[in-house]
């Protein structure tokens, strides 16, 4: 054998984990019938279900992320100072350097969370112009709802590709054409153009580069500003090296940096590719278009942002929180990181598709989304039925936990004609928490989605008791589970 040559040139089929566990929790045994009796109690609503009986917890990758050792030793240097505590600067120059921002260059309002971020700039622009229409990618719920709460109306303009079954790298992106119709009509309402990265509403999906250019180079055109949802902006920035060919020797750094370049301001919650568990932001780049259109807005954010969230310089989060959202910026852009994240999420959904469970593909960075119609497709279930509900319903019991993301959580019910106004997608979600679990947890997750799916013609239909004509009615509803008949 050649001196330091291996004795096997070939991959290995099985790779580590990107890191160890340094700290592990039991769970407590329950049986399937306590869990059951529990969703009962519940109301059948996978919110009000107690987290301590779950096994495997999917409904959400937001704020749920398992902090890594080094952000925990950065929690004992957090100064709880009321103002201008010493880690806000360098959370501010933290974003500079993962986002690209010119020092200086920008005005930054710190909260809670993203919802939280979103609220502050569409009340506030809410106040300025009436009747507006706010085209996007896919508005998620929250955003749709701050949206509309605000007197705006909440416009999706989805991918024509998104309902392909053929494969798309870029399922997330937005339709461009769409959008200039869009422009070209509503323009003189039209305050801001919103684009979600990666497109959560559209399954998870990635945005391309080119899909961002576009949309920069139409906004420029009608002279409208262009801001991201950016909660996921590092997962997307993967996709674009992976799948974008003119881009694949870049580093995820450069890929964020020609992002955000591209945008007037962006949202986030800190709480997915943040790697926190607490925080939002606000961003606006001084002297943007957005800036110059609507000059009083500024201080009017920060009067918003000191009335909810106390003073600026810690915008609703401890010390200790900023101090994990420093190290948290600085180790999601690492490829090593976003390389087994990636990669687990695409092992659990490539194997609930080899069990012949239909899910959307490729596969999206944080979660992987069942597609409602299809799991129920030759049965008696209708969407008005609410079979994905139905579906994270029965999982509770197997202590899983999934939202559902489609007929329920995106219609509403119109009092007028008493009948269900039925959205343009229909997905049951299972969000991936960053950094919590092997392997093993998602696959067994899968059986049991798998088990369901092998009996899906006797499920029943989840019949809302209460909160049916409600907003954001998918946090507050409960249900009946009763047989199809």
């Amino acid at each position: 054998m050649e001196k330091n040559s291996s004795p096997t040139k070939k991959p290995q089929k099985h790779r580590p984990r990107a890191y160890d566990n340094a700290l592990v929790r039991f769970y407590k045994p329950f049986s399937y019938a306590e869990r059951r009796k529990a969703a009962e109690k519940a109301g059948f609503n996978v919110f009000q279900f107690p987290a301590e009986m779950l096994l495997v917890d999917l409904l959400s990758d937001s704020g749920t992320t398992t902090l890594t050792n080094e952000q925990m030793a950065e929690m004992f240097l957090g100064d709880e100072a009321y103002g201008t505590n010493a880690g806000y600067p360098k959370l501010v120059a933290q974003f500079e350097k993962t986002f690209g921002l010119k020092k200086g260059g920008f005005e930054f309002f710190l909260f809670h969370q993203g919802r939280a971020a979103e609220h502050a700039l569409f009340s506030q622009l809410g106040k300025l112009v009436r009747s507006a229409v706010i085209p996007s990618n896919g508005h998620f719920d929250t955003t749709r709802a701050n949206i509309e709460a605000n007197s705006m109306g909440a416009c999706n303009l989805f991918s024509k590709k998104l309902a392909g079954k053929t494969y798309s790298p870029f399922k997330g992106d937005m339709d461009t054409d769409a959008l200039a119709s869009v422009l070209k009509k509503e323009g003189a309402h039209t305050p801001l153009v919103y684009t979600t990265i990666t497109n959560n509403t559209g399954g998870g999906q990635p945005v391309s580069l080119e899909n961002l250019r576009r949309v920069r180079a139409l906004c420029t055109k009608y002279k409208k500003p262009f801001f991201l949802d950016a909660c996921r902006f590092a997962e997307n920035a993967w996709f674009i090296k992976q799948r974008e060919k003119k881009h694949r020797t870049a580093s995820i750094q450069k890929i964020v940096h020609e992002m955000f370049a591209l945008c007037d301001g962006f949202t986030i919650s800190l709480k997915k590719d943040g790697l926190s568990n607490m925080g939002g932001a606000l961003v606006i780049k001084k002297g943007s278009l957005f800036m110059k259109q609507f000059p009083s807005l500024v201080n009017a954010l920060r009067d918003h942002q000191i009335l909810t969230e106390g003073h600026p310089t810690y915008g609703g989060l401890t010390g200790r929180d900023i101090m994990v959202l420093v190290k948290g910026l600085e180790t999601v852009v690492k490829e090593e990181y976003l390389a087994n994240r990636v990669s687990q999420v695409e092992t659990f959904g490539a194997y609930l598709a080899e069990l012949g469970v239909p899910v959307l593909t490729p596969f999206g960075g944080h979660a992987v989304y069942i597609d409602v119609d299809e799991f129920f497709k030759g049965t008696k279930m209708r969407r008005e039925d609410f079979g994905g509900v139905a579906l994270t319903a029965e999982l509770l019991s197997y202590g899983v936990r999934l939202c559902e993301l489609g007929a329920f959580a995106f219609g509403y019910y119109d009092k007028k004609t008493k009948k269900e106004v039925l959205p343009e997608k229909n997905f049951v979600r299972c969000a991936v928490p960053r950094n919590k679990y092997e392997i093993e947890d998602l696959l067994y997750a899968a059986d049991c989605i798998k088990e369901l799916y092998d009996n899906r013609k006797k499920l029943p239909r989840a019949v809302p008791v209460y909160g049916r004509d409600l907003s954001l009615r998918h946090f507050k509803a409960r249900f009946e589970l009763v047989p199809l008949s």
